[in-house]
């Protein structure tokens, strides 16, 4: 009980957002990420790709993390935007593109933050990219583009945590009706 008390205090605000995941375990390594760092909800699009069931996969690549998080499965980017938008969120689209704000200077200080991640090919959909808000891209200095789409949300995702405790992280935790939900959610699980 006490670990589970002191994993529901470290939860901060924040969703990830995955369009398009075609292979499992890339999501499965973000989910881990995701879990590790302490953000809640995870939000699958599957427009193109075959859907998977979050559930079901995850004893391989997310160490079981899937067994902690939440859900949210979308069959267009447009209705997942639409949600999170309302719901007050500020959707952050990773790209390789060197217009893009970089990781290194972009300050990532909204507690409702949705970091948007894209297909292991294709990256996000141009509908994706047009819904965001912002763009933000991790520089790369070799021959190759981009990072694999697990690395990079994991590089995004600490940057996110990393700048929330340098501002009080306290500013950045779950609300204490939510703490309460998901305390006694954890507790079933």
């Amino acid at each position: 009980m006490q670990r589970i008390r002191d994993v529901v205090h470290a939860r901060q605000q924040g969703v990830v957002v995955l369009e398009d995941i075609h292979d499992p375990h890339n999501a499965q390594a973000v989910f881990r990420t995701a879990e590790g760092l302490g953000f809640q909800r995870v939000c699958l699009v599957f427009d193109k790709e075959r859907p998977f069931d979050p559930q079901r996969l995850g004893h391989q690549s997310s160490s079981s993390a899937h067994k902690w998080l939440d859900f949210t499965v979308y069959s267009h980017i447009s209705q997942c935007a639409a949600e999170l938008h309302d719901a007050g969120f500020q959707l952050v689209a990773t790209v390789p593109d060197p217009q893009a704000e970089s990781i290194f200077e972009a300050r990532l200080l909204d507690p409702r933050i949705a970091l948007m991640v894209g297909n292991e090919h294709r990256g996000l959909s141009p509908a994706a990219i047009e819904l965001a808000d912002r763009r933000i891209t991790v520089p790369m200095a070799g021959m190759v583009q981009s990072l694999n789409l697990s690395v990079t949300a994991a590089i995004c995702l600490f940057e996110v945590t990393r700048q929330r405790a340098a501002a009080g992280a306290d500013g950045y935790r779950l609300d204490r009706a939510a703490r309460e939900q998901l305390r006694d959610d954890f507790t079933d699980r």
